[in-house]
């Protein structure tokens, strides 16, 4: 039984950490096998985004240790994909969101505010595209990391983020005020308006 949850466990840490870190969509996770997994130096994973379009998405050394142990864990009835079911296929979009809603159940009794939101994964979705932001990146590399077609996508996370509206607020100089001094104007200006 100890083997199962252990299974358990690797299985909804791997897909998790991998989700929140590449932002990857649900059916791009679905549809990863095995060796879609490139680990050690240049780690990354390789999936096959919207339009059929391949991209390669560098992995963290938390997100490798995670499927690296994931990896090393007996295959499921000789399954390829990187996160079978369990007769061996691939996990569907249902499979990953309980999976998603058994741990977000378990951070609910530690996490107030989790309480009263609704995880998907594509909440993780964009929250490696804000965390991306946060730490800077360029749209343009957001863009290409979230395998987005438009530019315009990606900068919906712009209009999201306070803090970086905040921040180029701050960055603006304070207008001084200027002292409330009575208009006076010049006499071309009062003969002008006396000829109207």
């Amino acid at each position: 039984m100890s083997e199962v949850l252990s299974e358990a466990a690797h299985i909804g840490q791997a897909l998790l950490l991998l989700a929140a870190q590449t932002g990857l969509r649900v059916s791009e996770i679905i549809d990863l096998d095995r060796d879609s997994v490139m680990l050690g130096h240049g780690a990354h994973v390789r999936c096959v985004g919207k339009g059929r379009k391949e991209r390669s998405t560098p992995l963290t050394k938390v997100a490798q240790q995670a499927l690296r142990g994931w990896l090393n864990e007996p295959r499921k009835r000789g399954a390829t994909a990187l996160f079978p079911n369990t007769h061996g296929g691939k996990l569907s979009a249902d499979g990953v969101q309980a999976l998603l809603n058994k741990y977000v159940a378990k951070a609910r009794e530690h996490c107030v505010p989790l309480r009263s939101k609704r995880v998907s994964p594509h909440v993780l979705r964009h929250s490696a595209a804000m965390e991306l932001l946060q730490a800077g990146v360029d749209c343009s590399v957001i863009a290409l990391w979230l395998g987005h077609e438009a530019m315009e996508t990606t900068l919906t996370y712009l209009h999201a983020h306070l803090e970086l509206k905040e921040s180029a607020l701050a960055k603006l100089k304070p207008y001084e005020r200027a002292k409330a001094e009575r208009f006076r104007p010049n006499d071309r200006l009062l003969e002008f308006l006396n000829a109207l």
